[in-house]
């Protein structure tokens, strides 16, 4: 199941009996950097790659190793808490600190908030796409029927899902590989 946002602002998700529970730090750090990866690639065409980040916080004098930033993302390792790497990363998407640092907070920054309807739009066009492709001809009534689907599904989805939101196709950010 999905998460929700409860109306005191905490970000829930459901148990294996269906009980709310709140979600990890990790994990609503790795849905917010994926957030921020999305946002980015729906802005310049083409996914942000691990040297990409790495390079630009090289550059403000900050280590980041591949395995880091895949546990980062990922959600599933202990909490990243380093304020120097945090603001770095927020410095190079162009946000303000506190949404990366203060993981409690729920608002969006304005910039995130304003693409996140051009980011949903971008994902229904290449379902949309892609159903079209695979189903070949299907009659106008039907392909309408899907797209109404899809759109409801989008519709209801959170922000930020999760790391998974953020297809890792070629951006040459999966699993850390042994030497």
């Amino acid at each position: 199941m999905s998460p929700e946002l409860t109306s005191e602002g905490v970000v829930m998700s459901k148990d294996e009996a269906g009980q709310d529970m709140p979600l990890s730090p990790q994990v609503r750090l790795a849905r917010r950097l994926n957030l921020l990866l999305d946002v980015v690639e729906a802005e310049r065409g083409r996914p942000v790659t691990f040297r990409e980040i790495q390079k630009e916080l090289a550059g403000r004098r900050i280590r980041l190793s591949r395995a880091r930033w895949f546990y980062m993302k990922d959600g599933s390792d202990r909490l990243v808490r380093s304020p120097e790497l945090l603001a770095g990363l927020c410095s190079i998407f162009g946000i303000e600190p506190a949404y990366l640092l203060d993981l409690e907070g729920t608002d969006l920054p304005d910039r995130i908030e304003s693409q996140l309807e051009f980011v949903k739009a971008l994902r229904a066009a290449r379902v949309k796409s892609f159903a079209v492709r695979t189903l070949g001809d299907v009659s106008p009534g039907t392909l309408r029927a899907i797209s109404g689907y899809l759109n409801e599904d989008i519709a209801r989805s959170p922000v930020g899902r999760g790391p998974e939101a953020t297809d890792p196709t070629g951006s040459e950010d999966g699993p850390p590989t042994a030497p």
